[in-house]
């Protein structure tokens, strides 16, 4: 039997007709494989796997995630919006290098935005918000002894943006994970041992303002945390080899 395959709609089925003629399906594509990849590489950023200036060859990330050098250059397009990779004509993608001007405006705007946030938040805070806080601060201090450099970044910055949720705002700790994100290239990536402990401290002494309904103590405990965690940077990391950097993603 010959079957016609232009036609569109297919003919009712007769007595002799043996099988329908299907059209192939479109060969399945994950439309999660972009931003898996926006998402391990920002990650390894954060986690000081990937240090600013870091070359990220696109063929080389494309053999790490199986995936098609078209998806790779999506996903490095997405983290140049994001201000994590700078795109340089024949040059390629490298981990971005912010500028000392640009460590001064982005902590200028933490502290605005942060400094409201804190203001607002006293007023609303509840005892189980408290003591939720409490939690957190003492999976931090147990990061920090262990020295466990890629968790206690983690919870240090998560810190910030678990206070923007309690405060109700969604599109803030949005905005703040964001400029989380700016941060770690610029100063949450380069702290010692030292200066992560003093952050977990100051960490403590916001949250013991936050629980005496402090606003006055607690902006200006938050203003002097930033300002010292923007004097605590360290502009000449080593770097990581790429292939070192990424793999770790690829376990979870």
């Amino acid at each position: 039997m010959r079957v016609n395959l232009k036609v569109i709609q297919p003919p009712a089925p007769g007595p002799r007709q043996r099988s329908r003629v299907r059209a192939p399906a479109p060969p399945a594509v994950s439309p999660g494989s972009t931003q898996r990849i926006v998402d391990s590489i920002t990650t390894a950023i954060v986690e000081r796997r990937l240090m600013p200036g870091t070359k990220l060859a696109e063929q080389q990330i494309a053999d790490i995630f199986d995936v098609s050098r078209t998806l790779v250059r999506q996903a490095l397009n997405q983290l140049s919006r994001d201000h994590l990779v700078t795109l340089e004509p024949a040059r390629g993608a490298f981990v971005a290098q912010p500028s000392i001007e640009e460590a001064r405006q982005v902590f200028e705007v933490r502290k605005m935005i942060e400094a409201a946030m804190v203001k607002q938040l006293c007023a609303v805070i509840t005892n189980a918000q408290i003591a939720e806080l409490r939690t957190h601060l003492k999976t931090e201090l147990d990061a920090v002894r262990r020295t466990d450099v890629s968790g206690r970044t983690r919870l240090l910055a998560d810190f910030h943006v678990v206070l923007a949720r309690m405060a109700g705002n969604d599109v803030l700790a949005e905005l703040l994970t964001d400029l989380l994100s700016r941060c770690s290239l610029i100063a949450l990536m380069y702290q010692s041992s030292h200066s992560a402990e003093h952050s977990q401290e100051e960490h403590v002494a916001i949250v013991d303002a936050l629980e005496r309904r402090d606003a006055r103590a607690a902006v200006r405990l938050l203003e002097g945390h930033l300002g010292n965690v923007e004097r605590n940077l360290r502009l000449r990391p080593h770097m990581n080899d790429l292939v070192t950097a990424l793999q770790p993603g690829l376990k979870s």
